[in-house]
């Protein structure tokens, strides 16, 4: 985390020194991702800008009020490039964060013209769009864990690794990092030191309060547990790195910050974001600790009927962010899902939710080195 960061006496966030009165536009901001990196920079003093497609009702965009802490939210689709092109001219953002994308997996088999659409020729709108603004100086397009071939190998991909992918999904991710790096090395790398910096962020298997995605696995199980069913479970022994939401987003906004720093056009790459291998743990271990967090619940049950094909093991080495920019995850596993759970809890409980979100910003910004081992209690038998 940068050194920027904290918090004022009450627990609030303080504004930080580099974000505050910078203009950033994030694309797909009412999303999950991108409403939780919209809140957490508004907060910092950022003005923020978005633009994405109308936020779901309930989600955690318009169930906290993002939009009132942000400069704009224009509603439009990235697969248009006229209204890409119009809402850069008009902010003149410095920073662009590109997360707008089809992010689910299963709806890719239902529809992989429209996530191609938008996971790929998205990414090319966007990026032309940027290299016609001069007003950019940094993007971090992110992508996703499945943009690499996966092997199904028990070591994590490095940055080098083969771009691929089994279903539409992860292959539109793997053919976004290939535009990235077309557009980087043909519009900005020739243009020297002063250019745009263009990199791109690698997460995956995120989880954190206000996700609403169907067939997700913590939606699925709060959604169950609240009316006391058992959710069905496809593939309960997979292992998954799993992280906080507030994990590669704290990634992105470093990534971002060591960009226009002096020595920023030596960043501009891909770079991974995971947690650390104890955070490794199978679909069940999830979600018998959701259960068991929440209390008096209802659990969940395999489903062993036929799906579509998923992976089951996919983890990243994340050694190089850790070492060239100083980034590390700062929740264990038992602290992301007591988080996630919370938040849903709190929700249900009528709490201030936008007070709610950014406190949990805050307690992650404060995490230390003890962080590892908080809450682990809650594995004990």
């Amino acid at each position: 985390m940068s050194a920027t960061y904290g918090t004022n006496m009450t627990g609030r966030l303080s504004t930080s020194p580099f974000w505050r009165g910078r203009r950033v536009l994030v694309t797909g901001h009412t999303g999950f991702k991108g409403a939780w990196m919209s809140l957490w920079l508004a907060v910092q003093g950022a003005k923020v800008s978005g633009l994405a497609l109308a936020p779901v009702d309930g989600s955690f965009f318009t169930r906290v009020g993002v939009s009132k802490l942000m400069e704009r939210s224009a509603i439009a689709d990235v697969r248009d490039v006229a209204p890409l092109q119009q809402i850069l001219a008009e902010v003149e953002p410095e920073i662009v964060f590109h997360l707008a994308a089809q992010a689910l997996v299963r709806p890719s088999f239902e529809d992989p013209i429209g996530t191609y659409a938008t996971n790929v020729m998205g990414t090319v709108h966007l990026l032309d769009a940027v290299r016609r603004q001069p007003s950019v100086k940094a993007v971090v397009v992110v992508t996703s864990d499945k943009c690499y071939e996966n092997r199904e190998w028990m070591w994590g991909y490095r940055e080098d690794e083969p771009m691929g992918g089994y279903d539409p999904y992860s292959s539109s991710k793997g053919c976004a990092e290939l535009v990235t790096s077309a557009f980087r090395r043909s519009y900005f790398s020739a243009a020297g030191k002063d250019a745009c910096r263009i990199a791109s962020g690698r997460a995956g298997n995120v989880i954190g309060g206000g996700d609403l995605g169907r067939d997700r696995l913590v939606p699925d199980l709060i959604r169950g547990l609240r009316v006391g069913e058992k959710t069905l479970i496809r593939n309960p022994t997979a292992i998954r790195p799993w992280q906080h939401v507030l994990e590669p987003v704290s990634g992105y906004l470093t990534l971002a910050e060591r960009l226009i720093s002096d020595d920023g056009h030596n960043l501009a790459e891909g770079w991974n974001f995971g947690p650390y291998p104890a955070s490794e743990r199978t679909v069940a271990e999830l979600a018998d600790l959701v259960c068991r967090i929440w209390g008096k619940a209802a659990g969940w049950q395999h489903d062993d009927g036929a799906h579509v094909h998923e992976a089951q093991f996919l983890k990243l080495d994340s050694s190089k962010a850790r070492q060239r920019l100083g980034w590390k995850p700062m929740w264990s596993f038992e602290q992301a899902v007591l988080s996630t759970v919370e938040w849903y809890q709190a929700e249900r409980d009528g709490k201030d939710m936008a007070q709610y979100s950014m406190d949990q910003i805050a307690s992650y910004m404060n995490a230390g080195a003890a962080s590892d081992t908080a809450r682990s209690s809650l594995t004990a038998p």
